[in-house]
């Protein structure tokens, strides 16, 4: 029952906190696509970290990260105000990589593909010529 809870938890402060930091966050050090991937509280629900996906160059990245990071208690507030807990956890918030992951993968196999295409194709039936 539990993991049930935190799960409903996690995917309802997800959702808060990403509208806050679209709302709420006038750091200009805040890139403009930012958005919120997961968030991951603790079974005290006295912290949660929060996954962002950023793109930008790496320094829009770091520059993004460090901004919300330095803003995570005005984030809290803004968010408690919507989701009404006994204490609302402390954020944390981490860079998701996983989506530069998955480009990379894809652009690999890409590459792959095109080197495929690129190679001139064997003729396979030829083993069934030597059979007869």
């Amino acid at each position: 029952m539990a993991v049930k809870r935190t799960d409903r938890l996690n995917s309802l402060l997800k959702e808060v906190i990403t509208e806050v930091i679209k709302r709420d966050v006038r750091n200009p050090h805040v890139a403009e696509f930012v958005s919120v991937t997961r968030v991951q509280i603790t079974k005290d629900l006295h912290y949660a970290k929060v996954y962002v996906s950023i793109i930008g160059s790496e320094q829009q990245k770091a520059e993004t990260m460090d901004a919300l990071n330095s803003a995570a208690g005005f984030i809290a507030i803004q968010s408690s105000r919507e989701v009404v807990m006994r204490y609302f956890p402390e954020l944390t918030f981490r860079l998701d990589d996983s989506v530069d992951k998955h480009m990379k993968i894809e652009e690999l196999l890409s590459e792959i593909n095109k080197e495929r295409e690129s190679r001139p194709h064997l003729d396979t039936d030829h083993d069934s010529d030597d059979q007869q």
